[in-house]
């Protein structure tokens, strides 16, 4: 296991992104399989301020099952996530940058706050067959390195031909085989708007705070009453 150490000082740094709409258990099954698996001294969580790829242009994020309660509540569940589990952490960056979130431009920041780190770029296989449609796509692998989290079944050839097409090395793709794990965001969501529990797929925590702040209920209005 790596050693400890302070914080910007870490060796091997992953990053995890996504809207975390909200944040479950299936995310850090990854964040930590990843920190396992490629020795990682530290995996970071980073939610979106706004995604490219799911904004609707009504300021809800584009999410079905119900509304996105904003950047805000989303950072504040990430960090109630992580809390407690060595090797996990959250970044603002994406929140704090406002407007849409490009990977490309978080692997930036990441890299001039920590200009020594290796980065590894950890990402859903059903993704990562579509980086060429990124902004940027070849900066981000010359960036970092990618960890693609599939299961038995992915479709590897898809996912380095898509690697090979905007010119990174196929060679560097690292594949994490996951266990299947039947949870999702959106099942959170119509859960939540149909009353039933949700701990066991969000954690204690974040259902805690999802009932607090009324989150995800219908008609639950789009404001945040936190600050990052």
């Amino acid at each position: 296991m790596p050693s400890r150490r302070s914080r910007g000082e870490e060796r091997s740094l992953g990053i995890l992104g996504g809207t975390f709409n909200p944040p479950h258990v299936g995310h850090l099954a990854v964040a930590r399989h990843a920190r396992e698996e490629l020795a990682l001294d530290l995996v970071l969580l980073v939610p979106a301020h706004t995604s490219p790829y799911k904004a609707d242009g009504h300021g809800n994020g584009g999410e079905r099952g119900g509304w996105d309660p904003g950047p805000v509540h989303r950072l504040a569940m990430c960090r109630l996530a992580v809390a407690g589990e060595d090797g996990l952490d959250v970044s603002a960056v994406e929140v704090e940058r406002g407007g849409l979130s490009y990977t490309v431009d978080t692997l930036r920041a990441v890299h001039a706050s920590h200009p020594n780190a290796e980065l590894t770029f950890i990402v859903g296989a059903d993704t990562a067959g579509t980086l060429g449609s990124w902004r940027e796509p070849a900066e981000m692998l010359a960036l970092a390195h990618l960890a693609v989290a599939g299961r038995a079944g992915t479709d590897r050839q898809r996912v380095l031909g898509a690697v090979g097409e905007i010119g990174g090395d196929q060679e560097d793709v690292r594949f994490l085989e996951m266990p299947t794990i039947d949870v999702s965001s959106s099942i959170a969501r119509e859960r939540i708007a149909r009353g039933e529990p949700i701990e066991g797929l969000v954690g204690g925590a974040v259902a805690e705070y999802i009932a607090e702040h009324g989150l995800y209920r219908a008609g639950a209005q789009l404001t945040a009453q936190v600050s990052p």
